[in-house]
C-alpha cells in the first residue's frame, strides 16, 4: 500500500499543522456496526439563547467562528463523505457486509458535519456532488487511490478501511476545536473511527493478516485496537503479539 500511504501521508501534512495527542475511550462494537448516531440538537438547536451562552455557541453570529474552524468543517465534510464513498465502492466489488454497514455509520458522520456547516452559514464543498467525487483536489486523487487498491483484492480493501479510519481519527485531532458544539461532534465521529478501525482489524486477524498503522503511532493504534479486548475481560490483548507489516 506504498502508493496509498504516500498519497494519504502527503495530504495529512498538506493540509495540517498541528496534532493533538489525546488518547479515547470508546464501547466494544460488533465488528460491523455502524457506530453510534450523533444528535447535536440536544445541547444546541434546542437550548435556549441562555444555556447557548453558557455553553459558548453563538448560532447568530457565525463570524464568531474561527477560520480554522471553518476550515476544519469543509474538510471534515469531505472526508467523511470519502469514507462513505469509498466503503461503498468496495461493498460493490466484495460485498463483505462490514463495508456496507459502516457506510451507512459515515453517512451519519459526514451530515453531522453538513449540519454545523449549516448552523454557521457556511457553504457546503459537497454540495451537488456525487458518489467518488469531490471539491478538494487531494481527496479526489486519495478516493481514486484508495478504491484502485482496495479493488485489487478483499484483504486489500479490509486494510484500505483500517488506513481510512487512521487517517480519520488523525485528522480530527488535528482539527480540534474549542468550540462546544463542533468539539462534540469531532468527539463522537473519533469515537465512531474508533470502533470502525477495530472491525477493520479483527477482520484481518481473522486472515492472520497483522496491520502495521501509517498515521497512528503504534502506541496510540494499540490502544484504541486493545480496548476492545480488555473491555471483554479477555488476559491476552491484541498488543502481546508480534506485529509485522503485512
Amino acid at each position: 500500500m506504498n502508493k496509498i500511504a504516500t498519497a494519504a501521508a502527503l495530504l495529512t501534512a498538506t493540509l495540517a499543522a498541528t496534532s493533538c495527542a489525546s488518547d479515547i475511550t470508546t464501547a466494544s462494537p460488533a465488528d460491523t456496526a455502524v457506530g453510534e448516531a450523533i444528535d447535536i440538537t440536544s445541547s444546541t438547536n434546542n437550548a435556549s439563547s441562555t444555556d447557548q451562552a453558557l455553553l459558548g455557541i453563538d448560532a447568530e453570529l457565525p463570524a464568531g467562528l474561527g477560520q480554522a474552524d471553518r476550515d476544519g468543517l469543509a474538510f471534515m465534510r469531505e472526508e467523511e463523505k470519502l469514507a462513505r464513498d469509498v466503503y461503498q465502492a468496495l461493498y460493490d466489488a466484495w460485498g463483505l457486509e462490514i463495508f456496507d454497514n459502516i457506510a451507512a455509520s459515515e453517512q451519519r458522520h459526514t451530515d453531522s458535519v453538513l449540519e454545523l456547516l449549516n448552523r454557521y452559514g457556511l457553504p457546503d464543498p459537497a454540495e451537488g456532488l456525487a458518489p467518488g467525487e469531490f471539491s478538494n483536489v487531494e481527496l479526489q486523487a486519495l478516493y481514486d487511490d484508495l478504491v484502485e487498491t482496495g479493488s485489487q483484492s478483499s484483504t486489500d480493501a479490509l486494510k484500505v478501511g483500517a488506513l481510512i479510519e487512521e487517517l480519520d481519527i488523525t485528522d480530527l485531532r488535528l482539527r480540534a476545536s474549542t468550540q462546544p458544539d463542533i468539539d462534540q461532534v469531532y468527539s463522537k465521529l473519533e469515537r465512531g473511527s474508533s470502533n470502525h478501525l477495530r472491525a477493520f482489524i479483527r477482520q484481518l486477524d481473522r486472515r492472520d493478516v497483522t496491520y502495521t498503522p501509517i498515521h497512528l503511532d503504534q502506541d496510540t493504534f494499540d490502544r484504541i485496537v486493545d480496548s476492545s479486548t480488555r473491555g471483554r475481560g479477555q488476559n491476552s490483548p491484541r498488543g502481546s503479539r508480534g506485529r509485522g507489516r503485512a
